[in-house]
């Protein structure tokens, strides 16, 4: 699965963020109520010792059942759940059960109407992690349980991917795995056109490509040169790799209309309306449109799409092959975004739950099951030792598109962190403008850029 996504067109996220709003006006009334009791269950957790026995008094012997949150589906689904059974056949002490959402916006929605009625489950997947919700005190600190835990092991997390669950100083979130968007390709088209991967390394260069790959009949496109995943992170990545930024040096102002994003914009709107050799799936239900791009290149109908490092276990790589996102005539190679996928604990749920919560998320992040999950599904380790894991190192001599990802995260970007959630709105919409409605980069990225600003300017006002 992926690292976050859109499903809806510009006029359904404008309904969705109204709805949003709403939301929150109702659940901080309920929140106002839960606050104390998340604050007591937090001093009487965090100031504790993180390693009491499990099932103590009268549950004496009987293992600690908590629910776990996660949105992913198809291949990844089901090695989700494969780990799950391990962990439960591995010890006594803890039953996972797992609680699958339609994805990663939606285990979020629902994590927070759960946390407002007071009853969320002991742990869940988040992307992104809620660093406001974390501030308020909604969930737990895990800074004991890794200090009481001698094997835990901090330092052998991958750094970015660990200071991502930080707020404010204590480790809010845990990665569960790291992920980066890249390209997969038809190998047999490529070779058919005599085009090599290696050789796509600006995105001037990859669309002369996709015009060379692309099929017209009677002016309309039957096989695409190339399909970008919707929504606004892939032109975003783009974006980065041409030198553009969020802030301004002085942290104040938004720079979305700029030339580095007004211009990289205007090239995929180019591309996908006016020349016709890319397009984007979009709408549906949950990972629709996402697997619905996968399936173009499987079955013969696009040459290569932009996809999550994720996608690995869903790909047939007798006939696919990987290489990193291109950069830009004059900035070379890319600089996407490497993400994290993050972990948190309600604060609200039982210490017992809580303990038993991190010992999944130990089980999770140990480096033999971040090597195995890696393995299975293309997505990023989250531990240094991971790559001197025997079955991992083998795996990857064998499977050199496993490296695609890992070698692309050395030069990529962390991703920008939204506090306030009006920012990335911002983006999202957009970019269904351009992807979807046809409307020049320059007004999309403009109006986005009076929104994120307005969002930007409430957020630095009440964090002077």
């Amino acid at each position: 699965m992926r690292i976050r996504e859109r499903t809806m067109t510009g006029s359904r996220e404008k309904n969705n963020r109204i709805q949003r709003i709403s939301l929150l006006l109702l659940l901080a009334a309920v929140l106002a109520l839960v606050a104390a009791a998340c604050s007591s269950n937090r001093n009487a957790s965090d100031g504790g010792k993180a390693s009491g026995s499990f099932g103590t008094g009268e549950n004496a012997g009987v293992p600690v059942t908590i629910e776990f949150w996660y949105g992913l589906g198809g291949a990844l689904g089901e090695k989700m759940e494969s780990l799950i059974e391990k962990f439960n056949s591995s010890q006594s002490e803890v039953v996972v059960k797992s609680v699958v959402q339609g994805s990663y916006g939606e285990t979020g929605q629902k994590l927070q109407a759960a946390i407002a009625a007071g009853n969320p489950p002991a742990v869940a997947i988040l992307s992104p992690p809620n660093y406001d919700w974390a501030r308020k005190g909604y969930f737990r600190a895990m800074d004991d349980f890794i200090a009481n835990d001698p094997d835990f092991n901090t330092d052998d997390l991958i750094n970015a991917f660990r200071e991502l669950g930080q707020v404010d100083g204590k480790q809010y979130f845990l990665p569960m795995y790291g992920t980066t968007q890249v390209m997969y390709y038809r190998k047999d088209i490529f070779e058919q056109h005599g085009i090599e991967p290696e050789d796509l390394t600006t995105w001037e260069k990859l669309a002369e490509a996709a015009a060379k790959m692309a099929v017209k009949e009677n002016g309309e496109t039957v096989f695409y040169g190339w399909e970008p995943m919707w929504g606004h992170y892939n032109l975003v990545d783009a974006a980065l790799s041409r030198g553009a930024k969020y802030l301004s040096d002085d942290g104040k102002t938004i720079l979305f209309d700029q030339p580095e994003w007004v211009e990289t914009w205007e090239m995929f709107r180019k591309w996908i309306h006016d020349d016709k050799i890319m397009r984007i799936h979009y709408g549906g239900q949950g990972w629709e449109y996402w697997y619905r791009t996968i399936d173009d290149v499987m079955q013969g109908r696009a040459a290569g799409y932009t996809g999550s490092s994720g996608d690995q276990g869903d790909l047939d790589f007798s006939i696919i092959g990987a290489f990193e996102q291109p950069g830009w005539e004059e900035h070379t190679p890319g600089k996407p975004v490497a993400d994290a996928i993050m972990a948190g604990i309600p604060a609200s749920v039982s210490p017992e739950e809580q303990e038993a919560a991190f010992k999944w998320l130990k089980f999770f992040t140990s480096t033999e099951i971040t090597a195995e999950w890696a393995m299975a599904t293309g997505y990023i380790p989250v531990r240094k030792s991971a790559e001197q894991d025997p079955a991992f190192a083998a795996y990857v001599e064998e499977r050199p598109h496993a490296l695609v990802p890992l070698r692309q995260a050395s030069h990529a970007f962390s991703p920008f962190v939204d506090p306030t959630g009006r920012i990335h709105d911002a983006l999202a919409i957009a970019a269904d403008k351009v992807e979807i409605e046809n409307i020049p980069a320059a007004q999309a990225l403009k109006e986005a850029t009076e929104e994120a600003q307005k969002a930007w300017d409430e957020y630095l006002a009440k964090n002077k």
